[in-house]
């Protein structure tokens, strides 16, 4: 008997799939996944409710809109790797007093598990995710940015997010990234989201991007900043070693972080 998938990484793999053949069936997806043909109706309804894909009879269409997997169903995506890249990002910051910034993504928030027991450091995010992990951690001072919310991923952005960003001085920022490219740079699905992470990078000393091997070479829609303003990539073994040697000629320092 197939094992039960638990529901959000079964969300997560019927985005998947979507992304990959633009359509899905449910009887096929009941048998692979281990439940009822209602229970993935059931999915597939809450999944059109967030306009991540369109029902037919039987089935469901990929929406035609730019592809961008919300954080609740990033969460399991290349686990081991990006706890790797977060326990390498965080050997970064050395003892003592240090505000870090944090955009939000799902390995930013492995950064920030990382950083949640030291001491002397004041984080700086715009993500609400993040924001909740830290907020009882008693040693670490927690400077949220305000701004409007947007769901897919857990992030405050938009002009409020941004005044308040203007207003502090950063040492390190670690940034999630959709996509770093040699010759596009770093870039998001949203141009929202790009202006706000941009408004963190001006105001660190040192940027630093995380991003697992599946970012590498890949471009989306918002760029948030030129490679130039890039001090270090902190990926994983997986990464194409063509767009890492490009990156690297670019005159950005890549580490591959080791699971």
């Amino acid at each position: 008997m197939t094992r039960s998938v638990r529901r959000s990484e079964r969300m997560r793999q019927i985005l998947d799939a979507l992304h990959e053949t633009g359509t899905v069936h449910v009887g096929e997806l009941a048998g692979r996944f281990g439940v009822s043909a209602a229970t993935l109706r059931r999915d597939l309804a809450l999944l059109e409710e967030q306009r991540l894909l369109t029902r037919t009879h039987g089935g469901a269409l990929a929406q035609d809109v730019a592809y961008e997997l919300p954080v609740r169903y990033r969460h399991d995506q290349s686990r081991a790797a990006k706890r790797a890249i977060a326990r390498e990002a965080a050997r970064r910051i050395g003892s003592g007093p240090h505000v870090v910034g944090l955009t939000g993504g799902t390995t930013t928030s492995e950064v920030a598990r990382e950083l949640a027991d030291r001491t002397d450091l004041t984080i700086v995010t715009n993500a609400l995710n993040i924001a909740m992990d830290l907020v009882l951690r008693p040693r670490v001072k927690l400077v949220v940015v305000g701004g409007v919310s947007r769901p897919q991923s857990y992030e405050l952005v938009g002009p409020w997010a941004e005044q308040v960003l203007a207003a502090v001085n950063i040492g390190t920022a670690f940034v999630g990234v959709d996509g770093i490219d040699a010759a596009g740079g770093i870039t998001t699905h949203d141009e929202n989201e790009a202006r706000t992470d941009r408004a963190m990078i001006v105001r660190a000393r040192r940027v630093i991007v995380v991003a697992d091997g599946r970012k590498l070479g890949r471009l989306t829609l918002a760029r948030i900043a030129e490679l130039t303003e890039v001090h270090e990539l902190i990926t994983d073994a997986t990464a194409d070693e063509g767009a890492v040697a490009a990156i690297r000629a670019a005159g950005v320092p890549v580490t591959i972080a080791r699971t």
